[in-house]
């Protein structure tokens, strides 16, 4: 099993800056792919991106594609998520996540890939 902790959302003004931290802990050493998901209300839930842990692979949506990076220290089991330039259509609730199937890192941005899912933590972006 794996633990997920989402860290690091708020509120902010457009243009602003924020980091989400994602803490793994448990069987981690199972883990291949991490990503980062996001639902607004009446929303479909929307991959935002995603990384193999073992290689350099990395898939970005292209609605943040320039502003957004993924990054993970595994020394720390961390993931995190650096967003800039922040816009009102960022406010969600992101959510972090782990999958363990090999093939995950070719489909990065598929929900369906993850088995593991951290509780979210809430942006918020005003204008």
């Amino acid at each position: 099993q794996v633990q997920l902790v989402e860290s690091g959302g708020g509120s902010v003004q457009a243009g602003g800056s924020l980091r989400l931290s994602c803490a793994a802990s448990g069987d981690t050493y199972s883990t291949n792919c991490m990503g980062w998901f996001r639902q607004a209300p009446g929303k479909e839930r929307e991959g935002v991106t995603g990384i193999y842990t073992l290689g350099s692979g990395t898939f970005y949506a292209d609605s943040v594609k320039g502003r957004f990076t993924i990054s993970q220290d595994n020394a720390k089991n961390t993931v995190y998520l650096q967003m800039n330039s922040l816009k009102p259509e960022d406010t969600a609730m992101y959510y972090c996540a782990a999958a363990v199937s090999p093939y995950c890192r070719y489909r990065l941005y598929n929900p369906g890939m993850y088995i593991y899912w951290g509780q979210g933590t809430q942006v918020t972006v005003s204008s």
